[in-house]
C-alpha cells in the first residue's frame, strides 16, 4: 500500500492481518489522495488534517517529495481538538513524536507514523519499503510487479484493501499460483463526543477515544473476500 498521513482504522487491519506489510512509496502521487491528508473531528464536525507539500505532482513519485512544514500548526489543531478526549494522556505522546520527528521525505515521517501506532498498539509485524527492495520490479504493470514481489517472498496470499477490486483481478493472481483477498472493513462505532458518528476517521480519532485493548479488538473487525 501507499504510505497515507495517519491513515483510518482499515489501513492497520491490512497491517494486521498481514506476516509482511511493503509500502510502496516510488509511485506516483495522487492528488487529492491519502497520502498527506485525513480527516478528524474538530468541535463535533468532521475537518481534514493536511500535511503540506514542496511541489507535489502527479507527475513526482511520492519519496521525492519533501515536506512544506505545517506541523506545528497541525500539533495544535489535533491538541485543541482533543484535549478533552478520555485517552489523550495515552495517544498524545505518539501523535507528537511522530509530528516531530526528523525526516528527510515527507514518505518517510507518514512510513515512521504508521509504524509508530503500530508499536502502541503492539503489532509486530515485518515492514519493507518499495524503493530499498523492490525498486528492479517498478517497471512493470501493477498486478505483475505485486506478483513479482509475492514471488520473491516465496509468498502465495496477497491482501489487498477492498478499493483494489476495481484494480485487480483474482483468477490472474491465481494463474500465478497467489491467492488475492480485500480486505474489507466493519467499521464499529464508538463513543467520541460528535452528535453523529462519523466512520472512516484517521487512527488519532480512535486512539483518543479508545484504549489500546479496545482498538485491537477493532484490528479483528474485517472480513476477507
Amino acid at each position: 500500500m501507499q504510505p497515507y498521513f495517519f491513515p483510518y482504522i482499515g489501513f492497520f487491519q491490512l497491517v494486521y492481518a498481514s506476516d509482511k506489510f511493503i509500502f510502496l512509496d516510488d509511485v506516483n502521487y495522487i492528488k487529492g489522495g491519502w497520502v498527506n491528508r485525513n480527516r478528524i473531528m474538530v468541535n463535533g464536525r468532521e475537518n481534514y488534517i493536511n500535511l503540506n507539500l514542496k511541489e507535489a505532482s502527479p507527475f513526482r513519485v511520492i519519496n521525492t517529495i519533501l515536506i512544506h512544514d505545517n506541523r506545528p500548526k497541525l500539533l495544535k489543531t489535533i491538541e485543541m481538538a482533543y484535549k478533552k478526549a478520555p485517552y489523550f494522556n495515552d495517544a498524545w505522546p505518539v501523535i507528537e513524536s511522530v509530528m516531530k520527528y526528523e525526516a528527510a521525505t515527507a514518505s518517510e515521517l507518514i512510513i515512521h507514523g504508521v509504524k509508530e501506532v503500530c508499536k502502541y498498539l503492539d503489532i509486530t509485524r515485518e515492514f519493507e519499503v518499495s524503493s530499498e527492495t523492490y525498486a528492479h520490479t517498478k517497471g512493470l504493470g501493477k498486478a505483475e510487479r505485486i506478483i513479482a514481489i509475492c514471488e520473491m517472498n516465496n509468498a502465495n496470499h496477497y491482501i489487498n484493501a477492498i478499493g483494489g477490486t476495481a484494480i485487480y483481478d483474482k483468477e490472474f493472481f491465481l494463474q500465478h499460483g497467489v491467492v488475492l483477498n480485500f480486505l474489507e472493513t466493519e467499521l464499529v462505532e464508538y463513543q467520541n463526543g460528535a452528535d453523529c458518528f462519523v466512520p472512516g476517521l484517521s487512527i488519532i480519532d480512535v486512539m483518543m477515544w479508545n484504549s489500546k485493548e479496545q482498538i485491537q479488538e477493532y484490528m479483528t473487525k474485517y472480513t476477507l473476500v
